[in-house]
């Protein structure tokens, strides 16, 4: 029955654009790059037209082509000369904030968790960045991808296919401007460092990743001399160095503080910190500080079936963002752009439709639900949050195609030169 009220909001995709630029006024963001005022004409248009012709791979020339009002250097132009990823990136927080006012996503989550994961973005083999992922097995990248547990997502970044991951998880969250400000991170088995946990601790945020292969894991005694009853064989005999971490201690909170000012990222830290060279001391101190907080949440992990649930729940709600942004990214298989700038704004541009499109379908869904209520139908919530908003079936990618029928010249099969 929600189905049929969903499809009375049917509708394509560049029209949702256009249609949510009313209520969400994504094109204040975008701008002449000088700062001088803009002098076009059909600006709103245009600065849609750019978003929808990059974020989904159409490109300008087939975007164009689609939309006769407009030409591919007009798009191109646009897109150079008016937009930058931090503008992207601003137009994006604020859907994300009037997203957060609904009370629909609060049935799915209260803001308070997130979960990253990447996905492979195919790329030319001849690029700086491109690089062979063995999981994959192709040359590209990885949109990495920060979802709130209310199914918006709150930050993208691209990196290599060379760089683990798990060094960025905590970006997301730093970087994160928007109301929704989460205090816990989940992630995949790539989040499993030791200095991740280290450095998380500092910060207050709660890492906790899906753990697997738990049994391969160490679990570390908090001294020799402690022996636990009924788990003593789950550890290992390495003890925490407690001297190590108290002398350490002040340069590991100079760093995080570093981190909360915004005067370096946490996965440039962590970069620095994924070497066990000796010289590197605070290496060893965040890596022993991790063991603390590793051992201390896998056993919570194993122990707490629920908690294994919401992690769970979570890093399937980031797995399903993956696919519901390469559901848009429909005009391309690969990101053809070899630029660094450029590859970025693309992940930017798509991540930007995605989050206007799951505020369309919370903004579809709630009006369906009040036209049941008013039809004397009673909603259930639990079956609400049973729902997702990256639905698709109402969505109309491709647009609208026009029949001609044109009448061709007679066949001439000679050809005289």
């Amino acid at each position: 029955m929600l189905d049929k009220k969903m499809q009375k909001h049917s509708m394509s995709l560049l029209n949702i654009l256009i249609s949510g630029n009313n209520l969400l006024n994504l094109t204040k963001f975008f701008g002449p790059n000088s700062g001088h005022e803009a002098k076009i004409k059909d600006d709103e248009i245009r600065y849609i037209l750019t978003i929808f012709a990059y974020g989904t791979g159409l490109g300008p020339t087939q975007t164009a082509k689609a939309v006769p009002e407009v030409n591919r250097r007009k798009i191109s132009f646009l897109n150079l000369r008016h937009t930058s990823v931090d503008k992207i990136d601003n137009c994006i927080r604020n859907v994300i904030n009037i997203y957060n006012k609904f009370d629909l996503p609060k049935l799915w989550g209260n803001g308070s968790r997130a979960a990253a994961d990447g996905t492979h973005w195919d790329m030319y083999d001849n690029n700086l960045l491109s690089e062979y992922h063995i999981r994959y097995g192709q040359f590209g990248g990885i949109g990495y991808y920060h979802v709130s547990d209310t199914y918006i997502a709150l930050f993208s970044h691209f990196i290599s296919c060379g760089m683990r991951e798990g060094i960025f998880i905590l970006d997301g969250l730093s970087k994160n401007k928007s109301d929704i400000q989460p205090d816990t991170i989940h992630g995949d088995s790539h989040a499993q460092m030791l200095t991740g946990f280290g450095l998380s601790y500092l910060l207050g945020i709660k890492l906790m990743p899906r753990i697997k292969n738990w049994k391969d894991l160490n679990f570390y005694r908090p001294s020799s001399e402690k022996i636990f009853k009924h788990l003593d064989s789950l550890f290992t005999k390495e003890k925490i160095d407690w001297d190590l971490i108290e002398k350490y201690l002040y340069d590991m909170i100079r760093v995080a503080q570093s981190i909360k000012a915004g005067k370096i990222n946490p996965s440039t830290i962590l970069k620095r910190l994924s070497t066990s060279s000796r010289k590197n001391k605070l290496y060893y101190a965040f890596r022993e500080l991790g063991r603390v907080v590793r051992t201390t949440y896998l056993l919570n992990y194993l122990s707490d079936q629920d908690l294994r649930r919401i992690v769970q729940s979570s890093t399937n709600k980031c797995e399903s963002f993956n696919k519901f942004v390469k559901w848009i990214y429909f005009g391309e298989d690969m990101i053809t752009k070899n630029d660094r700038e450029e590859q970025l704004r693309v992940i930017k541009y798509n991540h930007l439709i995605a989050v206007v499109l799951t505020f369309y379908n919370v903004y579809a869904i709630t009006k369906s639900v009040k036209e049941l209520t008013s039809e004397g139908i009673k909603v259930d919530p639990g079956l609400i949050s049973k729902i997702n908003p990256y639905r698709t079936g109402h969505v109309n990618r491709f647009g609208v195609y026009e029949i001609q029928d044109r009448k061709l010249d007679d066949i001439d099969f000679e050809l005289k030169v």
